[in-house]
């Protein structure tokens, strides 16, 4: 996963209350990702929305044991009076990845035997596979 600065941009907007700061913005740019299926590189374009709350790390110390709820989704922490921009934006561009990324919806990916790539060129190999555990009763006969 690669992304550079000419390529992303964001827009960002600070607003601190007291000692939480809230961070609203989007970040903008294209991802060159490899195919899950036949490990091609392409491109995906991102614009994805953000909204974070950030709260002084020393208001969270002793708390390592509690149930994230639904209200801590939206919420990081903070120290030494410094929150890191750059590291917030790096993980909105995580979060807006596909969980499996592909070049395309009907990507044939790879052949399993050949190892060629499906989508640029045919194979005759067979694919066929056979659970080696349940090859012994290939040879069971029932008599009736």
């Amino acid at each position: 996963r690669d992304w550079s600065s000419d390529v992303c941009s964001s827009d960002l907007d600070l607003h601190k209350d007291g000692r939480k700061i809230r961070l609203t913005g989007r970040v903008k740019g294209t991802l060159e990702l490899e195919c899950s299926r036949c490990l091609d590189g392409f491109q995906v374009p991102v614009d994805a929305p953000f909204d974070v709350m950030f709260l002084p790390a020393a208001d969270h110390a002793g708390d390592d044991e509690r149930e994230v709820g639904e209200d801590d989704l939206g919420v990081s922490y903070y120290k030494d009076d410094a929150v890191d921009l750059s590291e917030i934006v790096r993980e909105q561009f995580y979060l807006a990845l596909p969980m499996k990324p592909l070049c395309r919806e009907d990507c044939k990916g790879l052949c399993p035997v050949c190892g060629k790539n499906r989508n640029r060129e045919a194979c005759t190999c067979q694919s066929e596979w056979v659970d080696p555990r349940l090859e012994p009763l290939k040879n069971l006969r029932t008599e009736n």
